[in-house]
């Protein structure tokens, strides 16, 4: 069974930095997407930031290029979102997602478009930013 546990969230004030980690155990598939998912009260979920577990370059959200980076430590089974530069607008609660995918454009689908629920989902980590 696929386990996700994240962690590092916490407050902040804007322009800090903080940085998410997600662990992944028991994964039965060789390649897939990992990726963060955010959803702020009264807001629909949005993809943040997705990366190909076979490589290639990550996906980001408009709302978070040049501020957001994410990596995987495939050593570690652990997948990193870096986030700079935080505003108000990024306070959220951050869900970790992984799921089989047969090639990178099913990661890139998870930050254009509307996300469905397939896949494991992490039990999230909120993260706060003050003005």
């Amino acid at each position: 069974q696929v386990q996700l546990v994240e962690s590092g969230g916490g407050s902040v004030q804007a322009g800090g930095s903080l940085r998410l980690s997600c662990t992944v155990s028991g994964l039965t598939y060789r390649s897939g997407c990992m990726g963060w998912f955010r959803q702020a009260p009264g807001k629909e979920r949005e993809g943040v930031a997705a990366v190909y577990t076979d490589g290639g370059d990550p996906y980001y959200a408009d709302s978070v290029k040049g501020r957001f980076t994410i990596s995987q430590d495939n050593a570690k089974n652990t997948v990193y979102l870096q986030m700079n530069n935080l505003e108000p607008e990024d306070t959220a609660m951050y869900y970790c997602r992984t799921d089989a995918a047969p090639t990178t454009l099913v990661c890139m689908s998870w930050v254009y478009e509307r996300p469905n629920d397939f896949g494991t989902w992490g039990q999230g980590t909120q993260v706060t930013v003050s003005s």
